[in-house]
This record gives structure tokens, C-alpha cells and sequence, in this order.
């Protein structure tokens, strides 16, 4: 079985939507959905209970208002599925979703969580979430969520089915002050869970002033940083030297979260020669980079275009990503 997991606070105008597409879902297994109405003050409740008088299938339970990842816990103990989608009630849903990704993480036992691609909407974009959404849609592979899982986090969590035993062996979500998704993939990376995509469009990913992610404080910039810099420590970074490749803001501003660790980089690089010193480290160009070395180069750079740029002048000199270098921003 899969449980579809719905939490909703406040969401009248777009629960029905969301319920519908979830419930003309093809060839699936067989699914359930639990939505959690987190102490809604404007009629959610009343919507969500139509959709449980009329489909066996849909469960609603109320929430404590205490937040998402308070009901993200709660309705995952009420969940009964081997499977947990996730769906938020602003968006919308392909017929196929559960289908295609029931199938893609039965045929691979080391997938955690499987997603998708996304088209956020309305349109026109933000050029910001052009490049978001643009950026999402090339992270598709085990490998490439991979490589990419410290730069943002690789799979919309609406998006995202949950293998249950990986979700409960990484203890589930957790509110530790930043974005509890992207926390929750790195915690599952961590413990040797393989993220994927099916190649193609399955959400439509709702963009609005009042998402939790605009308006959320553990969404922040600092807090994000804040987040990679935790992972990063307890993770690649453990035990093993480093160096910064980028010297500008997010650069040492990546630096300085890791110091609150004690993890200090033995230097940086950085393409801009009038950049000399960084957190009291030298600067230095990237002609004088060598061959690996056995240190991880860390990659923290904001310039559009720069990871491309970075990604090709290691690669010619031998060095591999994910083994030897790794972007962070």
C-alpha cells in the first residue's frame, strides 16, 4: 500500500484540487491518503471531511497546530502504507505519479525516495525560480542527486514517495531550525539511501507570497547555510582536510558556519586575482591547482554559470566530483 501523506493548514481554496488529482490516480497499488488539518481557521476541515464522506480511501486526522513537521510526524503514524508520498494541498498532481514511482523504487532496492521533475506555476516565473525550477530538472540520476544534494535540496519534497523503512531509519522529519525536507534527503544520503527521479513532469509545484518556504524563517539563507555546514561536518567533511573554492560572500560565508565546527580549509581558490586573503587564509589561483591530492575541494561560489565553469577546470585536471570535489552552493 501506498499512504499518500497531506498536511494542510489553511488551504480551502486548493485542497479539492489537490485531493481530486491524487484520487484519479492510474494504475497505482493500492493507496490510501492521510491529511492533517492543522488547526485551519478557514473551512480546510470542512473540505477535507467532504473528500473522507465520499472516498473510503481519504482519512483526515486533526492536527495540534504546531506546524508541518509536528503534522508531517503525527500523520506518518497514522500512515499504514510500505510506500509515503508526500503531497502538499496547493498543488497539483500527474495521474501517474504513484504509479511510475512505485515502480521505479520496486526495480531499486537502494532508493530511499524517489521524485520528480517539476513545472512550477503560475507562469511567468520569478527569474529566480526559473533558474530553481531549471536547476531541479537536471538532477535526475542516483548519481546526480548525489552530487548535487548539498547545493539545494534535489527532490520537491510534494513531489517525493518515501520508501517507509528508509523514512523511519532516518528518524523520520525533525524541526532542528532549518528546512526539515532537504534535512531529512541529506539525513537519508547520509545513511547510505540513493535518491532518484522518474524523468518526468508529475507535480505542479504551487508558487505563492504566502508559501512557508518565502515566508518560514527556517528557510533563510543563513539558515541553509547553516544546514550544509552541519552535514557537511558530520558527513564528507569528517575527518578529512579541505579546501574552499570561491572566496567571494558565499564562499567565506560557508567557511565561517564550518568554524563553528572546528573545521577550518587549509586554503582557498578563487578565479579573481585581486581576492589574496580569505578568513586569514590565502587565496590562491586556480593555475597553480595541481592533481588531487586527497583532500576534498568544496566548492561555494554565487556567479551564474561559476559551477560549470569550476566543474570543467577540475575535470581536466583529474579530479572526479563527488570523490574529490564537491559543490555547496
Amino acid at each position: 500500500m501506498i499512504s499518500v501523506l497531506l498536511p494542510a493548514r489553511n488551504a480551502a481554496a486548493t485542497a479539492g484540487a489537490a485531493l481530486e488529482g491524487i484520487l484519479r490516480q492510474r494504475g497505482a497499488p493500492p493507496f490510501e491518503v492521510i491529511c492533517i488539518d492543522d488547526a485551519s481557521t478557514d473551512g480546510t476541515g470542512e473540505a477535507l471531511a467532504h473528500f473522507a464522506q465520499s472516498d473510503a480511501r481519504v482519512r483526515v486526522f486533526p492536527g495540534e497546530g504546531r506546524g508541518l513537521v509536528a503534522a508531517l510526524q503525527l500523520g506518518l503514524a497514522r500512515c499504514r502504507g510500505d510506500l509515503i508520498a508526500r503531497m502538499d494541498a496547493d498543488d497539483l498532481v500527474d495521474p501517474d505519479r504513484l504509479r511510475l514511482q512505485a515502480e521505479m523504487l520496486a526495480g531499486d532496492v537502494s532508493l530511499g525516495a524517489v521524485g520528480s521533475l517539476v513545472r512550477c506555476f503560475p507562469r511567468p516565473l520569478t527569474p529566480g525560480l526559473a533558474r530553481l525550477e531549471a536547476w531541479l530538472d537536471s538532477v535526475v540520476t542516483p548519481e546526480q542527486c548525489d552530487a548535487a544534494r548539498f547545493v539545494e535540496a534535489p527532490l520537491v519534497h510534494p513531489s517525493t514517495t518515501f520508501r517507509r523503512e528508509a523514512l523511519e531509519a532516518a528518524g523520520g522529519w525533525r524541526d532542528a531550525g532549518w528546512a526539515e525536507d532537504w534535512d531529512l534527503l541529506l539525513r537519508l544520503a547520509a545513511g547510505g539511501w540513493r535518491l532518484a527521479k522518474v524523468p518526468q513532469v508529475l507535480l505542479w509545484w504551487r508558487d505563492s507570497p504566502g508559501r512557508l518556504t518565502r515566508n518560514g524563517g527556517a528557510y533563510r539563507p543563513e539558515q541553509m547555510t547553516e544546514l550544509r555546514a552541519h552535514h557537511l561536518a558530520t558527513g564528507p567533511l569528517r575527518e578529512r582536510s579541505f579546501d574552499m573554492w570561491g572566496a567571494g560572500p558565499t564562499g567565506k560565508r560557508l567557511a565561517r558556519a564550518l568554524e563553528a565546527h572546528g573545521l577550518r580549509p587549509r586554503r582557498f581558490w578563487d578565479v579573481d586575482p585581486r581576492k589574496r586573503v580569505a578568513r586569514g587564509l590565502r587565496v590562491v589561483a586556480p593555475a597553480e591547482l595541481r592533481a588531487p591530492d586527497g583532500a576534498l575541494i568544496l566548492c561555494a561560489v554565487g556567479r551564474a554559470g561559476a559551477r560549470e565553469d569550476i566543474r570543467a577546470e577540475l575535470a581536466t585536471r583529474g579530479f572526479q566530483e563527488g570523490r574529490d570535489f564537491l559543490f555547496a552552493a
